[in-house]
């Protein structure tokens, strides 16, 4: 697949280099995933939930992380289906995950090989919501035996463990504010049991690269996904609804809540 970046015109910057780790847990409901919640003061994307995550830092290239990544960094791109990328590029995704995860929630992974990969978005030009464009990259990864998620709070509001049907249940009703790359998450996640299951289906595939397609309907903004008749990638990298729209200020499936999981 060409990278979509590479569509942007000549003058404008590229989407920022980002990692994000998606938390599960077995809870007694069954599979819980972490949200934090940014704080409601925060220029960009305040209040909303969202997975723990930030942007790539220079140090997270540094050679010496390579014995904590628990396999060669020749390795990498491929894992994350990027093959383009240096060694020194994947190493500093899978670096600033586990960063982020320990600055912002307080969870420190003993090795990268607790990280893997899931998923890659990239923020479309003129956003819906937020200014700032990322290439961000998701990581699934299981909160380690004896560990507790303790919240920067100078970088976090709230912290909660909840299932992806509950968590999609309050941003439905309008409780929780959550954007598309949490929500297709949630309901990608919602098909899974158990962490083992969902870890293993991720480990079985190639990170599907998402690159929203946005469109009006009805007078109100949309965005579609591949698979979409309206998107330009043809075969489906998603399951759950196709494309969402924002109404009143939620993202949501134009099937209604029980698309979510169809």
């Amino acid at each position: 697949m060409t990278d979509p970046r590479r569509a942007a015109p000549a003058d404008e910057p590229p989407p920022r280099d980002a990692a994000s780790v998606v938390l599960l847990r077995d809870g007694a409901a069954g599979l819980e995933v972490l949200l934090l919640q940014r704080p409601s003061a925060s220029a960009d994307l305040g209040g909303v939930y969202v997975f723990p995550g930030g942007k790539v830092d220079a140090g997270d290239a540094d050679p010496a992380w390579q014995g904590w990544l628990g396999a060669p960094a020749e390795r990498l791109p491929a894992r994350l289906g990027e093959p383009a990328l240096t060694p020194a590029q994947a190493r500093a995704l899978w670096v600033a995950a586990a960063r982020e995860l320990r600055e912002e929630a307080g969870v420190v992974l003993a090795s990268g090989a607790a990280l893997v990969p899931w998923s890659r978005w990239i923020t479309p030009r003129n956003p819906p919501v937020g200014t700032q464009r990322f290439d961000t990259r998701f990581f699934l990864a299981r909160l380690p035996d004896g560990a507790e998620v303790r919240p920067d709070p100078r970088e976090i509001g709230a912290a909660l463990w909840l299932t992806p049907r509950e968590a999609l249940r309050r941003a439905w009703e309008g409780g929780m504010a959550l954007i598309p790359p949490q929500l297709m998450g949630l309901a990608q996640l919602a098909r899974h049991a158990t962490v083992a299951a969902a870890m293993q289906e991720a480990a079985a595939r190639v990170p599907p690269c998402i690159l929203p397609h946005l469109f009006e309907a009805d007078g109100a903004r949309a965005m579609c996904y591949p698979g979409d008749p309206l998107h330009p990638v043809r075969a489906r990298a998603l399951p759950g609804p196709t494309r969402l729209r924002l109404v009143r200020g939620r993202f949501e499936p134009f099937g209604g809540f029980e698309e979510w999981f169809a």
